[in-house]
C-alpha cells in the first residue's frame, strides 16, 4: 500500500517581495502569494487529490497557504496540525534585515556562507542542518506513519524546512541540497512505498 505526501512551500510573502530575511518572523502573503497558493490547490484538485490530514507550521504564511489549498480541493474543514518543528529556518540576527544591507554589513562572502552552506549558522540562528534536526524526527514520528498507512498527507511549510525534508527523501548530499531551489506555491507530490522509500516524485509547476 503506497501513500501520497504533498509538500508545498508557502506563496510569496511580503518579506520575500522586500528581499528581507524572514525566518521565524511572521509577515503575511502578498496578493501574488495568495494567488500562488490558490493555484497550487487547483493543480492538486486537477490531479484528483484529496487529503486525509494536513500539517503546517505556526507561521501565518504557511497556514494561509494551507487554507487556500484545502479550500480549492473542497476540504476547508480538514484536520490541520500546526507545529513549530515545520517552521522556517531561524535566521537569528539576520531576521528582518534586507539581504543587500546584510551584505554591506558582513560582506558578500560571509552572507553567502550563512545563506547557502549546510552547517554554518548565522549569529543567533540555525543552519540548514539545525533545521533538519527538528524537521526529520517530526516527519519520521508524526507525518510518515500516516503516509505509510496509505493516506494522502499535505505539508504546507517553508523553503528551508521543506528542503531539509526533501534532502532526506531524495537522498541528497549536503552539497546537492544547498543548490536546490524550491519555488513558492509549487506542489511536490511524492508517492511512497510501504518501506518508506520514494516510488515517484512529481513537481507540479
Amino acid at each position: 500500500m503506497s501513500g501520497t505526501l504533498v509538500l508545498v512551500r508557502h506563496g510569496q510573502s511580503e518579506w520575500n517581495l522586500k528581499n528581507l530575511f524572514t525566518g521565524w518572523r511572521d509577515p503575511g502573503l502578498t496578493e501574488k502569494g495568495h494567488e500562488e497558493a490558490r493555484a497550487a490547490g487547483q493543480a492538486l484538485k486537477a490531479r484528483g487529490l484529496a487529503f486525509d490530514i494536513a500539517y503546517t507550521s505556526v507561521l501565518s504564511r504557511a497556514q494561509t497557504t494551507c487554507a487556500h489549498i484545502l479550500e480549492a480541493v473542497g476540504q476547508s474543514d480538514l484536520e490541520t496540525i500546526r507545529d513549530q518543528a515545520l517552521n522556517e529556518r531561524d535566521y537569528g540576527d539576520l531576521s528582518g534585515l534586507n539581504k543587500d544591507d546584510a551584505r554591506a554589513k558582513w560582506g558578500e562572502e560571509q552572507v553567502h556562507v550563512w545563506r547557502r552552506s549546510y552547517d554554518v549558522a548565522p549569529p543567533g540562528g540555525e543552519s540548514l542542518r539545525d533545521t533538519g534536526a527538528r524537521v526529520w524526527p517530526y516527519y519520521l514520528h508524526v507525518i510518515q506513519p500516516h503516509v505509510l498507512r496509505g493516506e494522502t498527507v499535505l505539508v504546507a511549510a517553508h523553503g528551508n524546512s521543506l528542503r531539509a525534508l526533501i534532502m532526506a527523501l531524495d537522498g541528497l548530499t549536503k552539497d546537492e541540497v544547498v543548490k536546490m531551489e524550491l519555488g513558492t506555491g509549487v506542489p511536490v507530490v511524492y508517492r511512497l512505498n510501504a518501506d518508506s522509500t520514494v516510488a515517484s516524485k512529481d513537481v507540479l509547476g
